[in-house]
């Protein structure tokens, strides 16, 4: 299975009102390869079945989102995860670990 495949399979795996990190994402499939991850959520072809609107950096800030930051907040919040300065409030509790 492609690299990007891997990742798109963990991913459907992060429940609604729910975030993950680069970092994790890319251990969860035995790599380091963090920003292939980012490349491969920007390529993400399965949106919104695969949601990478839930991928943010490991200090819990939104980053990166073919669509715009704001989108991905609008996402979030929709899903009941609140942000503040583009950053995920209570990270720690909403964190996805696989």
């Amino acid at each position: 299975m492609e690299f990007y495949d891997k990742i798109y399979e963990k991913l459907k795996k992060v429940p609604k009102g729910r975030v993950t990190t680069y970092k994790l994402l890319a251990e969860s499939v035995g790599s380091k390869a963090y920003r292939a991850v980012g490349r491969a959520m920007n390529k993400n072809p399965y949106a919104p079945i695969v949601p990478c609107h839930r991928v943010i950096n490991s200090q819990g800030h939104l980053h990166g989102f073919a669509r715009g930051l704001k989108k991905k907040k609008e996402l979030l919040e929709k899903e009941g995860v609140k942000v503040k300065d583009d950053k995920v409030v209570n990270f720690k509790e909403r964190l996805y670990k696989f």
